[in-house]
């Protein structure tokens, strides 16, 4: 009876450990998704739009920072995928999203 009183303690130690590490986060850093439209005369200035505001969502402060010298201290700026088409009346209008990940 001891032995089985001691195999289901170890089993216990056990459980509670990996319940412990399962509730862990994998990575200390959070991360997600954002969305953005940009309008312009140019694609390429179209997609920039689409790049600003995703950082002025973010935080204003890597915004201008990425403007100022392109990086994101404090974050990582996935890829970005965008879907862009000419605009209704002229320019491009472009859709973009990316991961954005807290460090």
């Amino acid at each position: 009876m001891r032995t089985i009183a001691v195999s289901m303690t170890a089993v216990l130690a056990v459980a509670v450990a990996a319940a412990t590490v399962a509730t862990a986060p994998a990575e200390a850093k959070s991360c997600f998704k954002k969305a953005a439209e940009g309008v312009a005369l140019t694609e390429s200035l179209a997609k920039f739009q689409v790049d600003a505001a995703l950082l002025q969502a973010t935080d204003w402060s890597i915004y201008f920072t990425w403007v100022g010298g392109g990086s994101t201290p404090g974050y990582t700026f996935g890829p970005r995928s965008y879907k862009c088409s000419p605009g209704q009346v002229m320019g491009w209008q472009c859709k973009g999203s990316a991961t954005l990940c807290k460090l």
